[in-house]
């Protein structure tokens, strides 16, 4: 039976690092147990990664009184059942709400 599998390429890319740059990644790819080119790999992705999340955060609704309103009231819904054991509140906690209302 003959599957359909795309070849991954992997392409070869020259990198020049400067050395002390790059004495500092090969000492933490050594700890990691892992070959520089993976170190690099993980490093890029993992920056990728955190400009993806920055241009979605720049990209979703912005938070709006009406928002933060309707967060609460289905935070405020009573339900069945009661927190369960380690979930209760500490003695003496005031919520925020109370806590902005009293000072009005």
């Amino acid at each position: 039976m003959h599957e359909n599998r795309k070849k991954v390429t992997m392409n070869k890319f020259p990198l020049r690092l400067m050395p002390s740059v790059r004495r500092v990644a090969e000492q933490f790819s050594q700890q990691e147990g892992i070959s520089l080119n993976q170190f690099i790999n993980v490093a890029v992705a993992e920056k990728l990664a955190h400009l993806q999340h920055e241009e979605w955060l720049a990209r979703r609704a912005k938070v709006t009184d009406a928002s933060i309103a309707k967060a609460m009231e289905i935070l405020d819904r009573p339900t069945k059942r009661g927190a369960e054991t380690g979930d209760e509140l500490p003695q003496g906690y005031v919520s925020v709400r109370r806590r902005y209302s009293r000072r009005a």
